[in-house]
């Protein structure tokens, strides 16, 4: 499907369709955030309770309106779903819809593939200060992927050389800063997994972009340590936070507003 048989579709159905499409995707990603870490299959197997077992009826697995239903709880052992799932599938519904809604016309398709992948990284990153290097790997490969179709598109090799110079400068400053950590503090202060995602991210957004993400990726650090304070939760210059979280939550934005670097 390309942007002009998207544009050419009535503005409430190209909606609504966004919204169902993005919380069927988010079902899935819910469904990837649980398993992934336990080291369970992604795509094998039917979806089952994690409390009680037993396998789930396509009733039980409509996005959104299930959970709401069940109240978020299992119907035969009264087991917790666990918010994630719902904030999953509602997070993957707004993407979509916010992607018509704001994304350049022939970038919708684009902002919907990034922010859902950044959507389930930043989960990851925030449940278990995890960034799976496969995940981040398909990151960068989709955007590649999405470069190369606009170089076709323009004829010119501009943004693919734009895209490439993003994502080299992403990945070395970040790694430059976690190699100055080490040897001034003798420990890590960033997790191994932030460099590729950074790197990831600045061929989405390009070199300008990689600055602008660092920049807001900071404030929302900032904000984040200042919540937790006021929460009354102990911070000490250990305290971990996820940064993978804090970069995902300023790129989509970002891409949302500028497009590709």
């Amino acid at each position: 499907m390309n942007s002009y048989m998207i544009i050419a579709l009535p503005t409430g159905a190209l909606l609504t369709g966004a919204a169902v499409f993005g919380a069927v995707i988010g079902s899935f990603l819910g469904a990837v955030l649980v398993r992934l870490p336990a080291g369970r299959s992604v795509v094998g197997g039917r979806s089952a309770c994690d409390g009680c077992g037993k396998a789930l009826t396509v009733v039980e697995l409509v996005p959104v309106l299930s959970w709401a239903i069940q109240r978020g709880k299992c119907r035969d052992c009264g087991a917790s779903i666990g918010g994630a799932q719902i904030v999953c599938e509602v997070g993957g519904a707004l993407i979509g819809v916010a992607s018509v809604l704001w994304a350049r016309e022939t970038l919708a398709l684009a902002a919907m593939l990034f922010g859902w992948q950044l959507l389930l990284l930043a989960l990851l990153d925030l449940r278990h200060l995890w960034l799976p290097r496969v995940l981040v790997g398909w990151l960068a490969v989709s955007g590649v992927l999405v470069v190369i179709a606009q170089a076709i598109a323009v004829e010119a090799l501009d943004p693919l050389l734009v895209a490439l110079t993003g994502g080299a400068l992403g990945y070395l400053l970040f790694w430059m800063i976690a190699r100055f950590y080490l040897k001034a503090r003798g420990h890590e202060g960033m997790g191994s997994g932030d460099p590729p995602l950074m790197g990831a991210i600045g061929i989405w957004l390009g070199p300008l972009g990689v600055v602008e993400v660092m920049l807001g990726a900071s404030i929302v650090g900032i904000i984040a340590a200042i919540v937790m304070l006021v929460s009354k939760r102990t911070i000490a210059a250990d305290t971990a936070l996820p940064l993978g979280t804090c970069l995902a939550a300023t790129a989509w934005p970002m891409f949302l507003l500028q497009g590709l670097g």
